[in-house]
C-alpha cells in the first residue's frame, strides 16, 4: 500500500502487458532467430566465406554425415559433457551447501569462488598451458617429478587436462546455484530432523538432497548445454590434439569453416549442435517438469 493515498499502485492493464515484452521479444528474434533461420539455410550452400554463396542442395549434409570423424567428434563431445558434470554437480553441491551456512566469512568466499568464472576462457587456458608445461611449467619450477609430464601430449592426460580446467572454471557457478537452493530449504525441516536426533550427515542426504532436486536439473540443464559450446578454451589448450582427442564439435566446426573455409559443413555441424542441446535440455526439462508442475497444483 501507498504511504500516502492508502491504496495499492496502480496495475498497468492488460491490454498493454503484451507490448512491454516486445522489447525483450524484437532482440530474441533478431540476435537468435534470425542467426539460427541464416545458419540452417547456409547448411544447403557451397561458401567459402568471400566470395559469392551457390546454392548446393544436400551435398553439404551428406558430406558430414558420412565424414567418419562426425561420430568421434560427437563421443569426445558427450564424454566431455559427462565426465565435467560428473566433477562439477557433487563439488558444486557440497560447495554449495557449505556456503548457504552462517559462516561470518561466507560473503568473502563467494566472492574468492567467483573470481574464476569472471576470466576469460583464453586466458585460462594461456596460464594453465604455461603451467603444465613440462620444461618451463610449475612441475619443472618446484622439481616435483609428478608433475613434470606431457600432459598436453598424451590424450589421456589431454582430455583429464580439459575436464580439470573446464569444472576449475565453472563450479563457481554452479556453486552459487546450490547456494541458493540450499538457503531456499525451510529450517523447520533442519529443527525437526535435529529433534529426531539426525545428524548432519543424514540431514544432508534425507532433506538437503531431496529438496535440492530441481536445483540440480536447472545447474544441470546450464551444464550439459553449455557443455556444447566449449571452444575457445580447448582450442587455445589443446587445438583439438594430441591427434582428435580433444576434437569436440564446436572445434570441429570451427576448422571446417575457418581453417578450411568449408562454410556450408560447418553450419551443418552448428544445425547439430542447435538440435543436440535442444533435444538435452527437454529431455532434462522432462525429467523434473511433470513433479514440479504436480507440486506447484498441490499448494494452490
Amino acid at each position: 500500500m501507498s504511504p500516502h493515498t492508502g491504496h495499492s499502485p496502480a496495475r498497468p492493464p492488460r491490454s498493454i502487458l503484451p507490448w512491454l515484452a516486445t522489447p525483450a521479444l524484437v532482440v530474441y528474434v533478431g540476435f537468435a532467430v534470425v542467426p539460427l533461420v541464416g545458419v540452417f539455410a547456409l547448411s544447403f550452400t557451397t561458401w567459402d566465406g568471400i566470395g559469392t554463396i551457390h546454392g548446393s542442395g544436400l551435398d553439404s549434409w551428406r558430406a558430414v554425415l558420412t565424414d567418419p570423424g562426425l561420430p568421434h567428434a560427437l563421443w569426445v563431445t558427450f564424454l566431455v559433457m559427462a565426465v565435467s558434470w560428473a566433477v562439477q554437480t557433487p563439488l558444486s553441491i557440497l560447495l554449495g551447501t557449505f556456503l548457504a551456512g552462517r559462516q561470518r566469512y561466507r560473503a568473502v568466499l563467494g566472492v574468492v569462488y567467483f573470481v574464476p568464472l569472471m576470466l576469460s576462457s583464453a586466458a585460462i587456458a594461456i596460464a594453465y598451458k604455461a603451467l603444465l608445461d613440462p620444461n618451463f611449467g610449475l612441475g619443472a619450477g618446484l622439481k616435483l617429478p609428478l608433475l613434470v609430464q606431457d600432459w598436453l601430449g598424451r590424450p589421456g592426460l589431454a582430455f583429464g587436462v580439459v575436464v580439470f580446467v573446464v569444472s576449475w572454471q565453472f563450479v563457481p557457478f554452479h556453486t552459487l546455484i546450490y547456494q541458493g537452493g540450499v538457503q531456499q530449504i525451510p529450517t523447520s525441516l533442519y529443527e525437526a530432523a535435529q529433534l529426531d536426533g539426525a545428524g548432519r550427515i543424514r540431514q544432508f542426504f534425507s532433506i538437503t538432497l531431496p529438496q535440492l532436486k530441481y536445483t540440480v536439473i536447472t545447474s544441470s540443464t546450464l551444464m550439459v548445454v553449455g557443455s556444447l559450446t566449449f571452444f575457445d578454451l580447448i582450442f587455445v589448450l589443446t587445438e583439438g590434439g594430441p591427434g582428435d582427442a580433444t576434437r569436440v564439435l564446436a572445434l570441429d566446426m570451427y576448422k571446417r569453416g575457418f581453417q578450411a573455409s568449408l562454410m556450408g559443413p560447418a553450419s551443418v555441424i552448428a544445425v547439430i549442435l542447435v538440435l543436440v542441446g535442444l533435444a538435452l535440455a527437454l529431455l532434462l526439462r522432462r525429467l523434473g517438469g511433470r513433479d514440479a508442475g504436480a507440486s506447484q497444483l498441490e499448494g494452490v
